[in-house]
């Protein structure tokens, strides 16, 4: 994997979650990632195991305080990558789900993009639009929407399908059918790449897209917003990075 610049920093949000976690585990590994700053409301695994010279963390239970971390970081992140969200059950309904997955989200990337971050990087859905019928997808649609205007050099949306990996706490039908992705996974990954994507490939790929575009390589008409399909994230995550 060719070098970035010679000191590439990343804040990493959603660090204690299922896509976070293993963000956090790629970007730690990644000969071309020098720093890597975590905000969350507990310390994320990755950080309890090892004394890591590269990574910092801030644990931060009010979460209306993490984009006045964000912006007092020095030096600050070359690329804001989130994975942040949560669920209607634990939010406690949808409008509180709504602060969570949208408002933090465009309050943390608008700090970012304040203190000079170049590359935002958001883990978004599949089926994500702002006129949706449903309430999930609508505001998944609506926080793409805000992030898009905020005018970073470069945004780039992933949209995976359904994520497949184990989650520590218990979502009944969506365990169902990761549980039925990752039996068909295991007899070839062509009969899940097209509606559900390993949790390490979505990964990897929100990592991979965020360094190329930090130097520039992104697709024609994607200079300003990239936004990945599943399939696009299969690439990334999985076919150019097992070739690096």
């Amino acid at each position: 994997m060719a070098s970035t610049t010679s000191s590439t920093g990343v804040t990493l949000l959603g660090s204690t979650g299922l896509v976070g976690s293993r963000a956090l585990s790629v970007l730690l590994s990644h000969p071309d990632v020098h720093r890597v700053e975590t905000i969350s409301r507990r310390t994320p695994t990755a950080a309890t195991s090892e004394p890591l010279a590269k990574l910092t963390t801030t644990v931060e239970g009010d979460n209306s305080r993490w984009p006045s971390i964000i912006s007092s970081l020095n030096p600050p992140p070359s690329i804001l990558i989130s994975s942040l969200g949560t669920t209607r059950g634990k939010a406690g309904g949808l409008k509180n789900q709504y602060k969570i997955d949208v408002d933090l989200n465009v309050n943390c990337a608008k700090a970012a993009r304040d203190a000079g971050a170049k590359v935002y990087v958001l883990i978004s859905s599949e089926g994500a639009n702002p006129n949706s019928m449903l309430g999930y997808l609508k505001m998944k649609g609506e926080c793409e929407e805000k992030v898009k205007e905020l005018g970073f050099e470069r945004t780039i949306i992933l949209r995976p399908g359904l994520i497949v990996g184990h989650r520590e706490e218990s979502r009944p039908t969506e365990a169902i059918m990761r549980y039925f992705a990752s039996g068909l996974g295991k007899i070839h990954s062509s009969l899940t790449d097209f509606w559900a994507q390993d949790v390490d490939v979505i990964a990897r790929a929100a990592v991979h897209a965020g360094l190329k575009a930090l130097k520039g390589d992104v697709p024609t008409g994607s200079e300003k917003v990239w936004v990945l399909s599943q399939s696009d994230i299969v690439r990334l995550g999985r076919t150019e990075w097992n070739k690096n």
